[in-house]
This record gives structure tokens, sequence and C-alpha cells, in this order.
């Protein structure tokens, strides 16, 4: 194996893979999927149809237990609901601190044991979906540049400068990732962003409204379905 993709489902790490098996070939790409007590498994449910198109070696690993007592709003159990307005309100509200759909240290967590799982598989880079979107306002503070640029140091220390990381968007719109995955003919009506999990997505949560925004800014059409067919990003 040569590369190690994290892949939730979702539009950014389904590009991410894209990129991956067009740069080393499906037989040299191993995809991981992470359970981390969500809500709900669309995400999950979507990993295993795109694993399946892309022809690539998908494994999984579950993390729930770690986040059992978080706050977060996206993980089960959580007292509150999932804000359904633009990051950039969310974060007028919270006084600098990470949106409330930021799950503790995630990609920190999910790039260490990709680590483990990567140089278990002779795996020589890790590639993850983290863009510029995400960090902007430190809403997910470790999707950052400079989250990013200390972790891939830790852990090619740490693997005895064997695996690097590459998150090829870290730089990147949402807009910019979605050209990119058209680019790469994702199958992005396979893919899953919504963090409500019902038949069709919600169309207002943050996620959402930065995906039908990143189509609608390239001139495309989300192929997904929303709820009351309405385009509401």
């Amino acid at each position: 194996m040569k590369a190690l993709v994290l892949m939730s489902g979702g539009l950014d790490s389904t590009t991410a893979l894209a990129l991956a098996v067009e740069k080393y070939g499906r037989d040299q790409v191993l995809a991981l999927s992470v359970s981390y007590g969500q809500k709900h498994s669309r995400e999950i449910d979507a990993s295993v149809k795109i694993a399946e198109y892309y022809g690539v070696r998908r494994i999984t690993l579950d993390l729930g237990e770690i986040f059992k007592d978080s706050t977060c709003t996206l993980l089960e159990g959580a007292g509150a609901d999932i804000p359904h307005e633009d990051y950039a309100d969310q974060l007028k509200k919270t006084n600098g601190a990470p949106v409330s759909t930021y799950v503790p240290f995630r990609n920190g967590l999910f790039l260490s044991s990709a680590a483990a799982v990567a140089l278990s598989h002779g795996c020589e880079v890790i590639y993850y979906g983290a863009h510029a979107d995400d960090a902007a306002g430190n809403a997910y503070p470790d999707t950052s540049e400079r989250f990013n640029k200390a972790m891939n140091e830790a852990i090619y220390i740490g693997s005895g400068d064997q695996l690097k990381v590459e998150a090829p968007f870290i730089n990147m719109t949402k807009t910019e990732v979605v050209a990119e995955g058209a680019r790469l003919k994702v199958p992005f009506e396979l893919t899953w962003s919504c963090y409500e999990g019902g038949q069709k997505a919600c169309g207002t949560c943050g996620t959402c409204r930065d995906r039908l925004r990143a189509f609608r800014e390239n001139g495309m059409t989300d192929p997904l379905e929303y709820e009351n067919g309405e385009v509401k990003g």
C-alpha cells in the first residue's frame, strides 16, 4: 500500500480519495472510515458505497467511547440541537471558541490512529480532506494549516521518518474542492455532508450551506436531494 485515506463519506474526503487513486492506483490505496458516536450513520453508509465505486479496500475503526461525555452537538446524547445557520453567524456567538459541532480534537485523534493503521499496512502517506473554509474563524481548529503542519511533523518523527500527512485542500476553499472533485469526476451523488440524518439533506445546517454554496459558485447543481427540494445555501 502507498496511501491511506481518511474517508468519512463526505464530499471533501471523497475528493481526497479520488486524488489518491489518481496518483497511486486503486490497488495502492486503503480507505479508513471512523465512527465516533455521531447521531446518524449516513456518512458511514456513504463511505461503503464510495469505496465500492473506487474499488478500494475499506476498513473501519470505532472511537465512540472517547467522545461519550462530549457536549458536541453532532454526537449521540448531546443535549443541544445542531445549529441551522452559517458558520459565520455561529462564530459570532462563541467569542472565538470553536462552533458547537466541533468534535474535540477529532482530526488529531483520527490522524494519530490512522498513522498506526497506515504503518501496519505499509503505507507511506495519509490523505485527509481538511480545507480552508472549515478552519476560518477558528470554527474547526483541527483543520487549520498550522495544525496540519504540526501533526505532519509529529507523525513523520514518530514513524521513524516513514510516514507523511497530505492535506491537499488545506489552502483551498470548499468551492475549489468541488471544482477539483468535478475534474476528478467524483460521484458527488454518493457522498453525504449533512449533519442531520434524514432521508434528504436538510439544506440549512452549516455544512449543507457551505456545500450548496460551493456548487452554486461553480455553476453546478448538487445532485443530492434536499428537504422541500429547495436550494438554501
